[in-house]
């Protein structure tokens, strides 16, 4: 599920402060293709957090409503100040990449072909893994 969220990008000294209205979330970065990774993390952190604890990721406001909301939200700085661009984050792919711990799965193999493997030198994981993401066609 990919969604583009408003967010507010601001120069204050010489960082670069992030507003995405419609998550609460406040970071930074160094520069601009710093805060805009930031930023696409943050999202991506925040809408996964929801999703495990059961709750619904909010929907993308307009241009429009990120401006109320920024308005209304931020007391100590007007981030309407700065830039407002859409950040998209796939939260497919968000998980996929940051879900990366390992699960221990038990497989029956015929002795056979476990010798095979073994004589081959193969990591019988490894080529599940691999028969696994071609079955289900998911790219790595």
């Amino acid at each position: 599920m990919k969604r583009a969220y408003p967010t507010f990008i601001a120069e204050c000294g010489t960082d670069y402060l992030v507003y995405v209205p419609d998550m609460d979330i406040f970071t930074e970065g160094q520069d601009l293709e710093d805060a805009i990774e930031m930023a696409r993390d943050a999202i991506g952190l925040k809408g996964i957090s929801l999703e495990d604890d059961g709750i619904e990721i909010p929907e993308a406001s307009g241009y429009q409503g990120a401006v109320v909301k920024a308005k209304e939200d931020t007391e100590d700085f007007d981030y309407t100040k700065g830039i407002l661009t859409m950040v998209d984050v796939d939260f497919i792919v968000y998980r996929r990449r940051m879900d990366n711990k390992s699960v221990r799965r038990n497989v029956t193999l015929p002795n056979w072909l476990n010798q095979e493997a073994e004589a081959a030198n193969l990591n019988v994981s490894k080529v599940l893994q691999e028969a696994l993401m071609e079955r289900l066609a998911i790219s790595g």
